[in-house]
């Protein structure tokens, strides 16, 4: 969920999850967990309801703000979504390995409604497009062993009128030392490359959290920029060793929704063989500050059309950062990612659906937000995309179209953010682009301008 949904919410999605202190006080917790009061491990950073009800700890625990994660809430999504604080039944034999199962039911629900207005109408649709409900989630997310938990996530989304899976990470995780160091480590096995990330820098769950799902949108993003959301399935380890060092290694399969099964020669986009995903990121906390920065990426190789022929070769490579300052009763938080991306198009040259055979795409996108004490809240954001020119790919078509040739797009997002209560938000966001599909006028060879698709979204989120 930007937390957007629809893959973008990813763009666009909510997970939120359950936080806390920093540090020694993090560790702390985390030693105390192992003596079973609290049974288990611990970290999340997707916020539902059914977290904070499971382990009993306050939504400021896990959040300095939804869905920003604090250390703790990190903890906790990295432990296999595992702590608890209800008093469990106990389904089996005694021994070592009982298992013991939450009396309380671990269902949240999330509910979207918004309200769009473009600066200029696209042709022949009607403007100030009112969505009710924009998305409705229903998430199942607890601990369902004491070392293995989980993050599931089924969407409504209005405009395709449908109901359908979503983000879905499902985690087994324990601790050890290596030497004197704790390492904590785990699997996850999930359906969105960097769904199974806790920073906020990283594609999943970057800044906006939810956008518009009718607003005009640029035509082209990175593979690994949820481009393969909900139509793969990966397994992968991870380590985190004496709190600093996180690396991961995955590896996806195609696993689409709907179409084919199992591909046949209809299907698009399936991958060949497996793509390879990793992670590194180094992470360190001081008085009121923190700060990680890491790389990660995919490499994948694609059948444009069936599962046969030619293949396109995407090979992503980015780099993020992550800082956090608490400020006067408030939060500052400030996020940036930086992908390349190297295509190789062998296949769809081949199909005549290219002009080029290798190609690049590059974005940067950074952000800042702060926070009051009173739940009051401002993001500014920035991004830009820019790639090689391919007057097949990238042709003139009314709105969605390029002129040029060429998918580059840049603009700036604000918004305005007010939480009542630390369950609801309300907000006013404003995109301005300043490029749109390779120009900033008659982009689309229409007409058009970049500064048309300019959107003013408002909406409220509400997660229970």
């Amino acid at each position: 969920m930007r937390v957007r949904l629809d893959g973008r919410m990813p763009t666009t999605l909510v997970a939120l999850a359950v936080c806390a202190a920093a540090g020694a006080v993090a560790r702390r917790d985390a030693v105390a967990a192992k003596g079973r009061a609290l049974d288990a491990h611990v970290i999340h950073r997707e916020v539902i309801p059914s977290f904070s009800r499971q382990t009993g700890l306050k939504c400021t625990q896990c959040h300095t703000t939804f869905p920003y994660l604090t250390p703790f809430g990190r903890r906790f999504k990295l432990n296999g979504y595992t702590l608890t604080g209800l008093q469990l039944i106990e389904a089996g034999d005694s021994g070592p390995r009982t298992l013991k199962i939450d009396l309380i039911s671990p269902v949240s629900t999330m509910i979207v409604a918004s309200v769009t207005q473009t600066r200029t109408p696209q042709p022949g649709t009607q403007n100030g497009n009112a969505e009710f409900p924009q998305q409705v989630s229903l998430f199942l997310g607890e601990a369902i062993t004491p070392n293995l938990g989980t993050f599931l996530q089924f969407t409504y989304d209005a405009a395709g009128g449908s109901f359908r899976i979503d983000n879905v990470d499902i985690r087994y995780a324990n601790d050890g030392r290596v030497g004197s160091k704790e390492v904590l480590y785990g699997i996850s096995l999930n359906n969105n490359p960097t769904v199974q990330d806790v920073w906020n820098s990283t594609p999943a769950w970057r800044v906006p959290f939810m956008s518009s799902a009718v607003a005009p949108t640029p035509a082209a993003a990175p593979l690994v920029d949820g481009r393969l959301a909900q139509r793969v399935a990966g397994l992968g380890g991870y380590a985190l060793w004496d709190n600093r060092v996180y690396g991961e290694l995955s590896a996806y399969r195609s696993a689409p929704q709907g179409g084919p099964h199992p591909p046949d020669s209809s299907a698009e986009r399936t991958i060949r063989g497996v793509a390879p995903y990793w992670r590194l990121a180094w992470q360190h906390g001081w008085r009121s500050q923190y700060l990680a920065i890491g790389t990660y990426g995919l490499s994948t190789t694609l059948y444009p059309t069936g599962v046969t022929g030619r293949t396109d070769r995407y090979t992503d490579v980015a780099w993020d950062a992550q800082y956090e300052r608490r400020l006067a009763g408030g939060n500052l938080t400030a996020h940036a990612t930086w992908i390349h991306e190297r295509q190789d198009l062998a296949g769809t040259l081949a199909a005549g659906a290219a002009a080029t055979g290798s190609s690049t795409l590059r974005t940067f996108r950074a952000d800042a937000a702060f926070y009051t004490a009173g739940r009051v809240g401002a993001t500014l954001a920035y991004f830009s995309t820019a790639g090689g020119r391919d007057t097949l790919r990238y042709r003139p078509a009314p709105v969605v179209g390029s002129r040029t040739g060429r998918p580059n797009s840049s603009g700036l997002i604000g918004e305005l953010d007010f939480l009542p209560w630390w369950n609801t938000r309300f907000a006013l966001q404003y995109v301005a682009y300043a490029s749109f599909n390779g120009a900033g006028d008659d982009y689309d060879g229409f007409g058009r301008t970049a500064s048309d698709n300019n959107t003013l979204y408002l909406l409220a989120w509400l997660v229970f």
